[in-house]
């Protein structure tokens, strides 16, 4: 018999219950509180069964500059129930959304209730990639090493005899290099990426969570890449990373990401989700197939992913709002070459 469920918004107290429950650190407390403190607005919609919360999504609220509207945002959520999809609706008007854009945490062979994809169409702007590698790191360290593509192998052996040093370092300092290596690697690599406010308060709110981790990699005294990453379950993921030009010989990205999954290891951690690739048949033009081919390197499992999707909430403006944003793009990509 199927029990009826309510739906309302999460209150504080429902915290720790909230962060049993979901299953990505973009679900998790912490982050709506760091977009919070950018000024996006958040809002925790909980399923509650005989008043336990059993599963629910956070979303946020983006203002469109110089519009009274908004976007909505729910990235790598839990599959959507139809009467949770009639509530972001409801939640949308309320919040003058234009449409709420829906990224679950859902496998390519899964699907989405028949009822939802009514509801639903393919996102006119996906954020998140559709692909991603995961390493398994149930294997021992033995196993892992063997398993890495041969020439991967060679570079992380270039870079223990060139001495690169791999740390956890959660330093004032070490954070100061990420950034400067940040705006050292977005310059470089011709990509819009997130401003240094946006890295503070994320790394001040989620390091203080336990959840984000700041590794380094230097030789002779200078630091050649920094990685942010996050620790969520049984999983670490790979969101941030920035590297240097300088001494591109001694390979210390090959080093770093090895290390860290040695760390994540011993943590007691089985996955090591690289967070993002190209999929199959990747175009060797595109700018972001470097970081797909040093990824595959470590001979991680490919997974797909079910893809993103738009629930409209004012049709008329939606019309309006993709074809403004498809120009938008269109420009930035004709300057960004």
């Amino acid at each position: 018999m199927k029990t009826d469920r309510t739906i309302r918004e999460v209150a504080v107290e429902d915290q720790k219950r909230w962060d049993a429950i979901v299953n990505h650190p973009l679900q998790s407390w912490a982050w709506g509180n760091f977009r919070a403190a950018m000024d996006v607005k958040v809002v925790r919609l909980g399923e509650y069964e005989h008043n336990s919360l059993v599963t629910g999504c956070q979303i946020t609220f983006h203002k469109i500059p110089k519009l009274p509207y908004t976007i909505g945002y729910i990235p790598k959520g839990p599959p959507p129930s139809e009467q949770m999809l009639l509530e972001m609706i409801k939640l949308g008007k309320k919040n003058k959304s234009i449409s709420i854009q829906i990224e679950p945490d859902m496998l390519a062979e899964e699907s989405l209730d028949a009822s939802c994809q009514q509801l639903l169409q393919p996102a006119h702007h996906p954020l998140f990639t559709k692909h991603t590698f995961v390493l398994d790191l149930s294997k021992t360290e033995n196993e892992l090493l063997e398993s890495f593509h041969s020439k991967t192998r060679y570079n992380i052996r270039v870079a223990q005899k060139h001495g690169v040093i791999i740390s956890e370092d959660s330093s004032d300092n070490a954070f100061a290099a990420y950034l400067a290596l940040s705006r050292e690697t977005t310059k470089r690599q011709k990509f819009y990426a997130h401003n240094s406010t946006y890295h503070k308060t994320m790394w001040k709110i989620l390091k203080e969570a336990g959840i984000a981790h700041l590794f380094t990699a230097t030789f002779q005294k200078e630091i050649l890449s920094a990685w942010i990453i996050f620790v969520w379950k049984d999983t670490i993921y790979y969101p941030y990373g920035a590297s240097s030009r300088s001494h591109r010989e001694v390979m210390a990205p090959n080093l770093m990401l090895w290390e860290i999954a040695r760390w994540a290891k011993k943590q007691g951690l089985f996955y090591f989700d690289l967070w993002g690739a190209m999929g199959p048949n990747p175009d060797v033009n595109d700018p972001w197939y470097g970081f797909h081919r040093f990824k595959e390197g470590y001979r991680p499992n490919p997974v797909e992913f079910i893809g993103s999707f738009d629930l409209i909430i004012n049709p008329f403006l939606y019309s309006l709002y993709t074809l403004a944003d498809s120009v938008r793009w269109f420009f930035l990509k004709r300057l960004s070459k």
